[in-house]
């Protein structure tokens, strides 16, 4: 194995002192190759050594301004400290660049999301879920939830059904499919159905208790 695969592994040992010094040896043997850069951001990052961490990501991108996996990784960090309009200009560099499966469209549709721009976000959160072959709950349920915020209730109703047929314990598919039947059909007696599940499998989810309380005075 070469440093950076000897590094990974150190990283699964959580031996991160080791880590650190592989990959610092894999990038003075290849100083021209992105990856060293990469994983080494990569630990910096987890370690929330985020400054650090953001300048081993640029300098992967300037020796490689096709490193798809520089772009993630560096959106990842730009997400998690909330520059989401940064985030999302780099997750859509990833998927120009390449990165293959659902992770990075999940992500540049929530940065949309963040900055209020569930519209922009949609497709991208539409293709995480056409992507998707692990049955992610959380991609599922994003989806839905972004579907609905846009009143596009016919599509979102079959997600929060197949996220509860894989989970039939899912207080927050019960909650959002409560809320659907509330405000799109007159079937009160489904959406109390839902609501009421959502808050006995989750007994602190107040807001799916306080539209529960306010149909049935309604009612």
């Amino acid at each position: 194995m070469n440093y950076n695969e000897l590094g990974i592994q150190a990283i699964q040992e959580e031996n991160y002192e080791k880590a650190a010094e592989l990959f610092n040896k894999a990038i003075e043997e290849n100083p021209e190759e992105s990856i060293g850069f990469i994983n080494f951001g990569n630990l910096l990052a987890s370690m929330n050594e985020n400054e650090r961490a953001e300048r081993f990501f640029q300098k992967a991108i300037t020796l490689d301004e096709k490193a798809a996996t520089a772009f993630y990784s560096l959106a990842n960090l730009y997400y998690n400290t909330e520059r989401f309009e940064e985030a999302a200009k780099l997750y859509e560099k990833a998927i120009t660049n390449g990165i293959e499966g659902p992770d990075a469209y999940f992500m540049l549709g929530k940065s949309f999301q963040k900055i209020d721009q569930t519209k922009l976000a949609l497709p991208y959160l539409q293709r995480a879920y056409e992507l998707d072959e692990t049955q992610d709950i959380q991609i599922k349920l994003t989806y839905g939830i972004a579907l609905a915020s846009l009143e596009m209730f016919d599509v979102a109703e079959p997600i929060f059904k197949e996220i509860l047929e894989l989970d039939p314990e899912n207080a927050d598919a019960h909650y959002n499919m409560g809320v659907l039947y509330a405000v799109s059909t007159s079937d009160t007696e489904s959406a109390l159905k839902h609501l009421k599940a959502a808050f006995t499998i989750q007994p602190n989810y107040d807001q799916a208790r306080y539209v529960y309380d306010m149909i049935s005075l309604r009612n």
